[in-house]
């Protein structure tokens, strides 16, 4: 039970009497964030700061702990009848019968989402999970012991509903907490949440308005989750020159374009999985390749992200003294999702959260490059390895293997940071990145000893 694994996990205490109280069910908890004020689709909900906040209505059956260990959230429970078959366990035939749909919609031949590849194991791809009464049963088509854990992924979640989190939407603005959450009722009996900018966090944070705030810039009061998603200029090979990656390669300083042009907590990307995943020392830039004549190609970002228009914007000049010419174009979200799947582009900057094992990110990865081609071949000898830490290893390898493969060069990797004030204790980060925030509670702070905001 959440209860039990939370309790004692005090990061944000402000006195060594907090970190002895007893977890207190009530209040209110008011929380700041730097997002949109609306979320909608789970599998378009890319940035920790999207994933977390969606997280608060709907979840994916389980989450995975900053231990690694697998908790089943939205489902009762995961079990494993035989090696290549798992079992889930639903509250109700009418959750069952939504993940089932969600899970299969994702799956489609039709579905623009890198995320399909998560499910890639199952038998028919995913393609035809169904339900039994309250049960999912799941045939692989090879071994894989890392479904679980894939499973725990933000973007298999179902489409919020009264159900499907620990909150629920109560108003404008204000959660109330879910008395029939599977993993046990929240502490806090309702959040209320307010969207604003980095300035507005500011703000709300020094005059004392709230009392947590997601997406702050870190520093050292911050608790700062993996760097998971990860940002990639992605390219059409059949509609450049073949030494354009080597182009890119030469022209772009990562660690000058993370600093500068990247909301933080951020790191530069050279690999194919961020360093929190691949942690190797950045490679040499190649020397800059012979001039040709100039070129004219189409550089698509998602209109949404801010740092992304900054991205694209340096590119463009950085490709521009490579002899290209290169027009900005902002799109929607599910616009790029859906030109990407097509291959409708010729450069477009693509971003996706990761999830926390080498393997399944892996297939994301390939999914999202266009290469869904590797996914049979790569995948069943990585599933085949019974050590995780073997799993996690040949991943890694093949990675660095497949790079020059996959029209995809990576940039640079983000997380989401967050500040909590002394009163809110028990508050932890998961294995993704994202806050637990049915864990957290309120405890009193004593007036004197020091016991306010620094």
């Amino acid at each position: 039970m959440i209860r039990s694994a939370l309790a004692g996990l005090v990061l944000l205490s402000s006195a060594p009497a907090l970190a002895a109280s007893r977890p207190r069910y009530g209040g209110e908890l008011r929380v700041a964030h730097a997002g949109p004020p609306e979320i909608g689709e789970p599998a378009l909900a890319d940035t920790p700061m999207e994933a977390a906040l969606l997280g608060l209505l709907t979840r994916p059956v389980c989450r995975v702990d900053a231990n690694g260990q697998v908790h089943a959230t939205l489902s009762r429970e995961l079990t494993r009848p035989l090696p290549q078959a798992l079992r889930v366990a639903m509250p109700s035939a009418a959750s069952a019968t939504a993940l089932a749909r969600a899970w299969t919609r994702l799956s489609s031949t039709d579905s623009p989402s890198p995320y399909r590849a998560l499910l890639y194991p199952l038998r028919g791809e995913g393609r035809q999970v169904t339900s039994t009464g309250a049960t999912l049963d799941l045939a692989l088509a090879f071994p894989w012991p890392d479904l679980e854990r894939s499973l725990c992924h933000p973007a298999l979640a179902t489409p919020p509903s009264p159900a499907s989190g620990p909150f629920s939407a109560a108003g404008r603005g204000v959660l109330e907490a879910q008395s029939t959450w599977p993993e046990g009722r929240p502490y806090l009996d309702r959040l209320a949440l307010t969207a604003t900018d980095e300035r507005g966090l500011t703000r709300l944070w020094a005059a004392r308005q709230v009392q947590v705030e997601l997406g702050t810039p870190p520093d050292n009061d911050t608790l700062t989750g993996a760097a998971l998603y990860a940002t990639y200029l992605a390219y059409s090979p059949r509609k450049v020159p073949a030494d354009f990656r080597q182009a890119v390669e030469s022209a772009i300083d990562r660690e000058d374009l993370t600093r500068l042009f990247v909301k933080g907590p951020a790191v530069p990307m050279a690999n194919l999985l961020p360093p929190a995943l691949m942690p190797l020392a950045p490679k040499a830039r190649p020397g800059t390749p012979p001039a040709g004549a100039t070129r004219k190609v189409t550089l698509a970002y998602d209109a949404a992200l801010a740092d992304q228009r900054a991205v694209a914007e340096r590119i463009q000049v950085k490709l521009h003294d490579q002899g290209y010419t290169v027009a900005l174009e902002p799109q929607s979200r599910a616009a790029l999702r859906s030109r990407q799947a097509r291959g409708d582009f010729e450069l477009m900057l693509s971003a996706f959260l990761l999830p926390p094992i080498p393997g399944p990110a892996l297939a994301v990865v390939l999914e999202a490059g266009g290469r869904r081609d590797l996914l049979g071949v790569e995948l069943p000898p990585i599933g085949a390895l019974t050590d995780a830490g073997a799993r996690d290893a040949r991943s890694r390898e093949r990675a660095l293997a497949l790079a020059p493969s996959v029209p995809l060069i990576p940039l640079y990797a983000q997380g989401l940071a967050l500040r909590a004030a002394p009163e809110v204790t028990g508050l932890v980060l998961d294995a993704q990145g994202l806050p637990v925030l049915e864990g957290a509670w309120l405890a009193p702070v004593e007036a004197s000893g020091g016991g306010g905001r620094p």
